[in-house]
């Protein structure tokens, strides 16, 4: 009906880093950019706008990329090439906190860009599947659904769970999703296609905090990181440059910081790795440097810190060792390490069902691609679960039982994590891992025996938002 041989739909995931867009059915997301959005306020956007129409009038950017609409008094760019162009007084705002849309107008803009700026369709001729959170709220799943039907006039909705899109990319019904995203790392349960809501496990460490702790190791050791609208580079003689400084007083903080991230973000995806072993700084200390060259020309020797930042993911407490991320310090403590994050979310699910969950564990998000995370963590949790002191406490507890049959004594021996089997998955193609949630919603929407789930207009118009619920649970 909705989603056959003559209407495709739009899946779209937007996340605390990245937004993707695309058709389902196909195998990577037509549109990928930052889920972040540039904003000048008040007269200013008016100077910018004219400043911004000399420089760019012949940039593909300025038909495509940037949502010129005035929100009251500020006005909003989104993309790529609109993001990258510097504007004075733009303040780079996200509309997602804590994994939550905190910001409705920015979310607005984001899938406009979306959907004419990128996909160029228009929304009503396309049933729409949106990827949202595990424990999105009820208020926020009918804020989505009323955005879609009154303003994007969407023929049908759908709303899905990031973790089990994650598992229909890989053909299983139930798992354990580990999703290492920008924002965040969440541990979900799946079971038999639906996400176990009270087990959800979830950490403020994502790719962004890594980001940020390398950012900081390297302006403490002296290493100056020039966004790239700060310098020029001139050819003095063929293959050497001199850079000379460009003075913009007028750049917002938070555009410079959104600027070093990009740069500081690709030093992290190119050259750090997880350790093999906890990391700590006398085993790490001679560790052989790599090179890699920053935009103005600068060539940074790397060390312990591809390793130490990798290693935060694992064992939290080093954050507080990183200078410049002294703020963190309260929060710290109470954040654990992933090994144990995994623990607590399938030790929080029904004991018949654990071995399986930790046979197939599942790595998904961006920052999953990161080099020997994989095994890192197979390997720390087969450490953990093996352990003499878990294995008594384990039996133990199993003796305690009061009015316990020997059967069950054993069944529940046997459902142990000392028995299970750990097995942790990840596809060896980074872009999959990436995009899980995408291709999970792309195979979904183009499934013939989906077709019958729609959320359609006709429903939305009879009962309201709040059927939603009923419709996606």
């Amino acid at each position: 009906m909705y989603g056959g041989d003559e209407v495709s739909a739009i899946v779209v995931d937007l996340g605390s880093h990245t937004c993707k867009a695309g058709y389902a059915g196909e195998d990577a997301p037509k549109a990928v950019f930052p889920s972040v959005v540039g904003a000048v306020d008040g007269s200013e956007a008016m100077d910018v706008d004219a400043d911004s129409a000399k420089n760019n009038s012949n940039s593909e950017d300025s038909k495509t990329n940037e949502s010129d609409k005035e929100k009251g008094k500020r006005k909003l760019y989104v993309g790529s090439q609109a993001l990258n162009y510097r504007r004075d007084h733009m303040e780079i705002l996200s509309p997602i906190k804590d994994g939550i849309v905190s910001d409705w107008d920015l979310v607005d803009n984001i899938w406009e860009h979306a959907f004419r700026g990128c996909l160029m369709i228009d929304p009503k001729e396309h049933p729409m599947l949106l990827a949202e959170p595990p424990l999105n709220t009820q208020q926020q799943r009918e804020k989505a659904a009323e955005l879609m039907f009154e303003k994007y006039k969407v023929p049908a909705l759908f709303m899905a769970k990031n973790p089990v899109l994650t598992s229909f990319a890989t053909g299983r019904a139930t798992s354990l999703v580990v999703d290492c995203g920008g924002g965040s790392t969440t541990i979900s349960p799946v079971h038999e296609g639906y996400v176990l809501q009270k087990a959800v496990v979830s950490a403020p460490i994502g790719g962004e905090f890594l980001t940020d702790c390398l950012l900081k190791s390297l302006e403490s050791k002296g290493i100056k990181i020039r966004p790239r609208y700060s310098f020029k580079r001139k050819e003095v003689r063929p293959g050497e440059f001199q850079v000379e400084d460009v003075g913009v007083p007028d750049t917002t903080e938070s555009y410079k910081l959104f600027c070093q991230r990009m740069i500081v973000g690709d030093i992290k995806d190119s050259i750090c790795r997880v350790p093999d072993t906890p990391y700590d700084d006398k085993s790490y200390a001679n560790i052989p440097t790599t090179s890699y060259e920053l935009p103005d020309g600068q060539t940074l020797e790397i060390g312990a810190d591809r390793f130490k930042i990798p290693d935060v993911m694992f064992n939290p407490s080093i954050v507080q060792t990183i200078p410049g991320m002294e703020k963190y310090g309260d929060m710290i403590p109470t954040i654990r390490g992933l090994p144990h994050m995994v623990m607590e979310s399938i030790n929080k699910c029904d004991v018949d069902i654990r071995r399986e969950l930790y046979s197939s564990i599942l790595l998904a998000g961006g920052t999953s691609s990161m080099q020997q995370l994989k095994e890192r963590l197979e390997k720390d949790l087969i450490e953990v679960l093996c352990s003499p002191s878990l294995f008594c406490a384990r039996l133990l507890t199993f003796l305690d039982f009061e009015n316990g049959s020997s059967s069950a004594l054993f069944r529940s021996f046997q459902e142990s994590p000392h028995s299970a089997r750990v097995k942790v998955l990840a596809s060896g193609n980074t872009t999959e891992r990436r995009f899980s949630v995408w291709i999970g919603g792309s195979i979904l929407a183009s499934l013939g025996s989906f077709q019958q789930m729609w959320f359609s207009k006709s429903e939305y118009e009879e009962h309201g938002a709040s059927y939603i619920q009923r419709k996606c649970p």
